[in-house]
């Protein structure tokens, strides 16, 4: 069976978009965040007629800052709240200052957030504590262990919770019917972040469709072993007894890494999953279709068959391929939702298998122009083997920029790519953005940095390496007028302002 109408009319338009994570936003703290810069940029999306912004996963982070391992699949970083706007609601008073402590006792990162809850637990009004409590019962299903999860972390210096005392490593009923009543003023608080997170997402999110800008979020397909859907779910993981990890997640040697990459990742027991139902991954969609109206799932080829690699191993070379249902799941998603407004980020190691799972369900694949040119003709990302039901990147977070990856190429490369192009007039990295516009493809991305034509030094992160990464940020006098009339008469020229 082929679900030909399980893609949403967005992703059958021409349409450009960006990608630009929110903590790379300008403004005045250590990351961008979901205020008034939020809304300049979908202003420059709006002004430019591009219609999508694509951001990294919006989760609350550790400590390296990677939106890929984060210590939630629900919930949403603090690190993106806009504080400017709790001294507005009148929580906060302007006098308040953060000096990164660590909060009210030991329990707040962000010690603003702590006061701004102690100022709306005394000053708010009937209405908006309604509204607080209604949030709190509709996302109890997980945001009740997060919450939890959190004001623990804390208690225990941030260890990670297989070194927690047995009693709360384990769950035990007594244990945490102590800890709620201990820690019930973090626990709240914690919640409050969360409601201040969503409530600043979801009006960013309609002033965004309200400007005729669709917001595409990204889901990596494995979740933090550290995390609190890994502590309250054990039985969905394939842990051993004292829940350790037997197997983690990774792929082998690609064109990132000689080595592999070792993500760490808990593997899922598909076999629990699926006679569950996959309650648990529904239950993870439902959060993610409210905040996005399309969204990529990182690492799709996992759905078909994932690398398992043994705990022990220090690197990912040694391991082995283990079928997963991946249809069985599209299917219950299809079930649950009735559309399916899915990306497949289908790069890596890519199998018959993987492709068919793709195209039953008609998800767009994704092409990578920096991946084009290697000499085949056959190469799925080179531009005359594009397809509409697809979405063109010249690079993603993982690459290079544009400018950077083309400054790196040997002479003989740049100029097989010269000649495809046809001699462009422009450098080859502004060439290869008008390529991306030009393509079939119905749904074009540029990262930023290539919008702005920015160096290696600029990129977002870098595979197979811990530091340096996540940081990158512009700033608003990079986006000339000139830049901007640029990219608006390339959306028009190419037909992608829907």
């Amino acid at each position: 069976m082929e679900w030909r109408r399980s893609v949403s009319d967005t992703l059958n338009k021409r349409r450009a978009g960006i990608l630009l994570h929110i903590t790379s936003l300008p403004g005045n703290g250590k990351n961008g965040d979901l205020g008034r810069d939020a809304r300049y940029f979908v202003d420059f999306l709006h002004n430019t007629g591009v219609s999508v912004w694509q951001t990294l996963p919006l989760g609350a982070t550790h400590s390296d800052g990677s939106p890929y391992q984060c210590l939630s699949a629900h919930a949403g970083n603090p690190d993106l709240i806009n504080i400017d706007s709790l001294t507005e609601a009148g929580w906060l008073a302007r006098s308040d200052t953060c000096n990164e402590c660590t909060g009210v006792g030991k329990f707040r990162k962000n010690c603003l957030v702590a006061k701004a809850f102690e100022g709306f637990l005394s000053r708010a009004e009937t209405e908006q504590k309604k509204k607080f409590k209604c949030f709190c019962q509709e996302k109890a299903f997980w945001l009740d262990d997060y919450a939890l999860f959190m004001a623990l972390r804390d208690e225990f210096d941030r260890l990670g919770w297989n070194q927690w005392p047995e009693s709360y490593k384990n769950r035990e009923k007594k244990a945490l019917k102590d800890a709620r009543a201990r820690l019930k003023y973090a626990i709240d608080c914690f919640k409050f972040e969360q409601y201040l997170f969503f409530q600043q997402w979801m009006a960013l999110k309609d002033y965004a469709n309200r400007r005729g800008v669709l917001l595409f979020g990204d889901i990596p397909l494995f979740v933090s072993y550290d995390s609190a859907d890994v502590w309250a779910n054990r039985n969905i993981f394939k842990l051993d007894g004292s829940g350790e990890m037997q197997v983690v997640a990774g792929v082998p040697p690609d064109y990132f890494s000689a080595t592999g990459q070792r993500w760490g990742n808990p593997h899922y027991d598909w076999d629990y999953l699926q006679k569950t139902g996959f309650e648990w991954w529904l239950g993870r969609l439902k959060t993610q279709f409210e905040q996005f109206d399309m969204l990529r799932i990182d690492h799709f080829r996992g759905l078909e068959a994932s690398w398992e690699i043994p705990a022990h191993e220090p690197t990912a070379q040694i391991g082995a391929w283990v079928k997963a249902p991946g249809r069985e799941l599209l299917l219950a998603i299809k079930q649950e939702f009735q559309t399916l407004p899915l990306i497949a980020e289908d790069l890596g190691i890519i199998t018959q298998d993987v492709e068919v799972l793709r195209d039953e369900f008609n998800l767009p694949g994704m092409k990578i122009l920096q991946f084009a040119f290697d000499g085949s003709h056959d190469n799925p990302y080179l531009p005359i083997n594009h397809v509409a039901n697809s979405v063109v990147y010249t690079g993603t977070h993982d690459n290079d920029t544009t400018l950077g990856w083309t400054q790196k190429l040997r002479t003989e490369e740049k100029n097989f790519i010269y000649e495809y192009l046809g001699f462009p007039a422009n450098d080859l990295h502004v060439a290869l953005m008008q390529v991306a516009l030009a393509s079939v493809a119905n749904l074009v991305i540029i990262p930023m940095q290539d919008i702005l034509e920015l160096g290696s030094e600029h990129r977002m992160n870098t595979p197979g390496t811990i530091e340096g990464n996540w940081q990158w940020r512009f700033q608003w006098q990079q986006l000339t007028p000139e830049r901007a009339s640029g990219l608006a008469h390339w959306v028009d020229l190419f037909n992608r302002r829907p």
